[in-house]
Order: structure tokens, then sequence, then C-alpha cells
């Protein structure tokens, strides 16, 4: 069975150390950028993912995909206005990488971004989506013959 696989640092121990130095520079000082908080989701027919970009422009985000690799990135920019009393919200680039399944229709994926969150629908492949086979029963068979 095909399953969408996140590439990203929540996911995987190697990453997570990858991430934890491109965020400090290597350093300990802390580099702008976020991770928006994401969900994936299997229904019969398609993948759901669902992104959290509260305070991102559409127009900011990037969606793109190379062979299987989909990837999402962006920017959200800090408010300028007024002296800051507390800041809390992180800002700057983010990216979040999924790869998908062997046989995905590129054309048919759709993006749609309302509320702050973008969801992208994706098909799966006609070789991943369940066959349901018939079970036929003994007494089928000898009311055939």
């Amino acid at each position: 069975m095909a399953t969408l696989m996140v590439r990203d640092p929540l996911f995987a121990a190697p990453f997570r150390l990858m991430d934890e130095l491109l965020r400090t520079g290597g350093n300990g000082s802390r580099v702008s950028g976020f991770t928006p908080l994401l969900d994936a989701r299997e229904t019969e027919d398609e993948y759901l993912v669902m992104v959290d970009l509260p305070g991102v422009k559409s127009e900011d985000v990037t969606i793109e995909l190379n062979e299987q690799m989909l990837t999402i990135s962006g920017a959200r920019v800090p408010v300028e206005s007024g002296e800051p009393q507390l800041v809390e919200r992180a800002y700057g680039s983010f990216v979040r990488t999924l790869t998908l399944p062997t046989g995905v229709d590129s054309d048919q994926i759709r993006a749609d971004y309302h509320d702050g969150v973008l969801e992208l629908h994706i098909p799966k492949p006609a070789a991943v989506k369940p066959k349901k086979i018939a079970i036929s029963t003994s007494s089928q068979k000898q009311i055939e013959k």
C-alpha cells in the first residue's frame, strides 16, 4: 500500500537535529522562520493535507511538485506598526515537504486556501485505491452450475 510520507523534522529524528541547526544558525542564536502545523488525512479517494498558515497571504505561499516531492514554502512577515510589548508569534520563511506515492496525477492536485488554512486535495493513484472483491459462497457456485 502506498502512503503519503511527510519528510519533516517533526517526524524524523535525524532531520530534527538538522532543523535545529538551521533554525539557530548552529550557534544558538535564533534565525527567523517557523514550521507551520500540518495534518495529513487519507480517505478512500484522496489524501487531504491541511496546513495552518494564519497571517500568511495566499500569494506568499508556493506549492511545487518535483517528481514525487511536494514542497510547500512561503513566509509570514511581522507587523511593523507600534512598539512591540510582547512578541510570541514566529515570523519568517517556512518549508514543508511531502513525498507523494508513485502514480499521483499532478494535474489533479487541488489547493484551496481559506481562514488561514491551506488545503491540498491529492487524488490517490488508481493502483492505491482499495478494490472491493466480491465473495462467492458455495451455494452460489452450485446454483451457477
